[in-house]
């Protein structure tokens, strides 16, 4: 390797590596305030919420890699323009195209890396992430005790305080709870309504080491029961009657209360209910189910004219039948004409019936139908872009390499601005694109390779203008051609002859 090389790649790789984990950083703030609320209150732990972030992180990778190879070249031969490093290799023999081979390589190599890591990696980081994140959304939050507000996330209880003390965090005793009232709910059903209450004038509430446990350590209460009798039956008056019980009374002044927390907390859930999504699919999946799904929408798009003729009452007829039985014209046609029809409002009744229930069966048809081809569309997208984030990396370093030879500007200033300019262009074009293709307002490759048909031209064209040296980006060009423009316009105005009206 020679030295031009090591000091191309050795200028690429500390702002590639830089912007990576810039890029990935937001993303992963970006996850954060988006689920904040989700996260909040949840007790997550450290381990869980590691993985979260770590599963996300392999995620944001394939988004992250065009933006960094953009600026990180774009920086490079902008550094290189802006010291003349540039100029003198084009004085010693060596042109842009042979300075920016290395750094080819390197981006047709990391463009083969991208593809290898969505159709590999992403499938299994999607699956992973996204049902940790549906466990971590549905879990239960802590418990959190209100004053004077029935907590109700206790399966079978309701609690209530009217005032609470929190315990220090050094102090084994719990919570100090003042003015308890917990009514009990029977586990068999609603039915029969609240039949034991518990009164405490005050308690402690603690967990045990592995949180799998809640007490209520209650001090100076009553206990209040009703047992019922379904066999026996009292009079109350008015010639009615009702089911006997008994109602118990036990008075305490230490009580613990014991109740499980198997509830709360994350239970993980079977990561195949998840591997339905087209996220989740790697290249060779999505091929096999892209064609399933589309032999399976022209098989019933096939079979809705023949499901259709219950709702006619004729019985169809084949054509040999019909050719076989020819009706000749003559004077009874007219005859049937000059008859005046009998108004028949159950016949009316019942074609407006049979037309109402063709017009229901064939818009619930087409509904069926254009969801199933919405499905085969989304799996076709996925599919395309297993290719266009690999290939945008190539055309995001066509950018970034031919605009800093251009700009001659390096450091973290208008090579960031420009970079992000162009990132936010391919991320609108893409999320344009597959919004619609998923539409059916564009054909499928179509939309999936929009953002890469509109920006490769354009790195074609700034490669053209940096070979040639192009002052593109200078803005005394533009002043020198807009001062030779003025002056040719007031030249044309001068030459125009005089009118003289005698």
């Amino acid at each position: 390797m020679k030295k031009i090389d090591k000091l191309v790649l050795g200028s690429f790789w500390g702002p590639f590596f830089l912007t990576l984990g810039v890029v990935i950083f937001i993303f992963l703030m970006r996850l954060l305030m988006f689920y904040i609320d989700d996260f909040v209150s949840k007790d997550l732990d450290l381990a869980t919420f590691g993985r979260l972030l770590f599963y996300f992180a392999l995620l944001t990778i394939p988004t992250a890699l065009p933006l960094a190879v953009l600026l990180s070249s774009l920086m490079t031969f902008g550094n290189l323009g802006e010291f003349f490093e540039l100029t003198a290799m084009k004085s010693a023999g060596i042109s842009l195209t042979r300075a920016m081979l290395p750094l080819l390589i390197v981006a047709i190599g990391i463009s083969a890396f991208s593809f290898w890591f969505n159709n590999s990696v992403s499938p299994w980081a999607n699956l992973k992430g996204y049902s940790l994140l549906y466990d971590i959304k549905t879990a239960k939050a802590t418990l959190n005790l209100k004053e004077g507000i029935f907590y109700n996330d206790l399966p079978g209880y309701s609690i209530k305080v009217d005032h609470k003390i929190k315990a220090p965090k050094e102090s084994k005793n719990g919570d100090l709870l003042k003015g308890l009232v917990i009514y009990k709910h029977p586990t068999n059903g609603m039915e029969s309504g609240n039949r034991e209450i518990i009164l405490a004038d005050s308690g402690r509430m603690y967990m045990d080491k592995d949180r799998t446990y809640l007490t209520f350590q209650l001090f100076n209460g009553n206990d209040y029961q009703e047992y019922t009798d379904n066999n026996t039956y009292s009079y109350v008056g008015n010639g009615t009657s009702a089911r006997g019980g008994q109602f118990m009374r036990n008075g305490f002044k230490d009580y613990r209360l014991v109740i499980s927390l198997e509830s709360f907390g994350i239970k993980r859930t079977d990561e195949n209910q998840f591997e339905y999504h087209e996220y989740m699919k790697n290249l060779k999946e999505l091929t096999t189910l892209t064609d399933s799904l589309r032999k399976d929408y022209s098989k019933t798009s096939i079979n809705v004219a023949s499901t259709s003729r219950q709702y006619y009452n004729y019985q169809f007829k084949a054509d040999g039948v019909l050719r076989q039985k020819q009706i000749a014209d003559g004077k009874w046609v007219d005859s049937l004409l000059k008859k005046r029809a009998v108004p028949r409002p159950d016949l009316m009744q019942m074609a407006l019936t049979q037309a109402q229930n063709v017009l229901s069966y064939a818009v619930s048809n087409v509904t069926y139908l254009k969801e199933k081809e919405k499905s085969v569309w989304k799996y076709q997208l996925e599919t395309h872009h297993k290719f266009t984030q690999a290939i945008s990396v190539f055309v995001m370093f066509l950018i970034g390499a031919s605009m800093g030879a251009i700009i001659k500007k390096g450091g973290f200033g208008l090579p960031v601005l420009v970079s992000i300019v162009f990132f936010i262009f391919l991320y609108v074009l893409t999320l344009q694109g597959d919004k619609y293709a998923k539409d059916g307002l564009l054909w499928v490759p179509v939309g999936a390779w929009l953002a890469n048909a509109v920006l490769f031209p354009i790195g074609l064209f700034l490669m053209q203008r940096a070979r040639h040296d192009s002052r593109l980006f200078d803005k005394d060009v533009y002043i020198i051609a807009w001062e030779k423009l003025k002056k040719r316009w007031n030249e044309t105005r001068n030459r125009q002859p005089v009118v003289s009206s005698q």
